[in-house]
């Protein structure tokens, strides 16, 4: 029997990530540095809310996620006409794509940047143009003069992996430019809780700009990685068709109830973004001590490192003393001398850097 997968299915290969999972010779002693996620995990008022509701496991799940849209309604002042929630992040990436990219499509990606958006964008036959920056801030007239007519841009901010911030005025600038060619602008801000010093954010310009999309989600900010549950902002017109091409039940019930519980500890971020200035700070001031690491600026919870060591040969010496940092060789714009590690509790980095205090170059 021959079998003819769809083309684009037929060239997919899924993108490298960091976590646990990801490789092999990972034990219970590892620990995580290859994954962004909340240093603090998540409020142990989350947890003590699950436990008492693991009695409805065996009910189908809300379609429409309608209390967790009327908490995320209170939580960012839209309208849960304006709010889609996905089961993570990037089953919206994916959806998102469905819908607006095709075989016309041209599509505006920096890079070095979250791998996932490239995938979706070439899995649905879009035409995509990378612009290399390892530094967007001063390259963004360039960047600006690259957006298309009638196409796609892709933003991260904070970005992944680089930790590199826009300002609000300079993401303005390339939605403003981007709607002048009728173009969308998918920002991705799941890293922008965690930024101590300053929130960017565009959610409460979302009415004035119909061409906008903001991602946003639980995984980063509020330690829910393993339950997968992300939202979207937009307009009605956007949040209405990605409405109606999810798949049903979604996001299941323990993700709904935990992201709704979550927003009742929203303080417990204050604290969080406290923690990560304070240890990003200790992080940077005691990696500069070794010669063969390059650290980059970074404004949230991780750090990207150029390494005068092999990034893949680093992460094998690494795991082997029960550190696991995420090799970065396999972003577009990086090399095998990039890694990136999160920012964790103080006793945690103090483990990274003995592990790196005693590798040999």
């Amino acid at each position: 029997m021959k079998i003819n997968p769809n083309p684009n299915a037929k060239s997919h290969f899924p993108a490298s990530h960091g976590g646990l999972f990801s490789v092999k010779n990972n034990t219970e002693k590892t620990i995580d540095f290859s994954s962004n996620v909340n240093p603090l995990g998540c409020h142990p008022g989350v947890k003590k809310y699950l436990k008492k509701h693991l009695d409805q496991i065996d009910i189908y799940p809300d379609s429409e996620s309608t209390k967790l849209r009327s908490n995320l309604k209170w939580f960012t002042g839209l309208n849960t006409s304006q709010i889609l929630v996905g089961n993570g992040a990037t089953e919206i990436i994916y959806n998102f794509c469905s819908v607006f990219v095709s075989k016309k499509t041209k599509v505006l990606i920096p890079c070095p940047t979250f791998s996932e958006y490239e995938k979706a964008v070439k899995f649905y036959g879009g035409k995509t143009s990378l612009f290399k920056s390892l530094n967007l801030n001063d390259d963004l007239p360039q960047f600006l003069s690259k957006i298309p007519s009638n196409g796609i841009v892709f933003v991260c901010n904070p970005n992944n992996p680089t930790g590199e911030l826009l300002s609000k005025k300079s993401i303005e600038h390339i939605v403003k430019t981007a709607q002048k060619k009728s173009t969308l602008v998918f920002v991705d801000e799941t890293f922008i809780e965690l930024v101590p010093d300053s929130n960017p954010s565009l959610v409460k310009n979302i009415k004035s700009y119909e061409n906008l999309f903001i991602l946003r989600s639980f995984t980063k900010s509020f330690g829910l990685a393993g339950l997968r549950i992300g939202y979207g902002l937009g307009s009605k017109k956007i949040i209405e068709i990605l409405q109606r091409v999810k798949i049903p039940w979604n996001v299941n019930y323990l993700a709904q109830s935990a992201a709704s519980a979550a927003l009742c500890y929203s303080d417990f971020l204050e604290k969080s973004r406290k923690n990560i200035k304070k240890e990003n700070s200790f992080l940077m001031n005691s990696l500069s001590k070794f010669q063969w690491l390059t650290c980059f600026q970074s404004s949230t919870n991780f750090i990207l490192i150029k390494t005068k060591i092999n990034s893949k040969l680093l992460q094998k010496k690494l795991l082997k003393k029960n550190i696991l940092i995420r090799d970065c060789s396999t972003f577009c714009g990086l090399n095998e001398n990039f890694i990136r590690i999160a920012v964790k509790n103080r006793a945690q980095n103090k483990l990274l850097l003995k592990a790196l205090g005693e590798i040999k170059w």
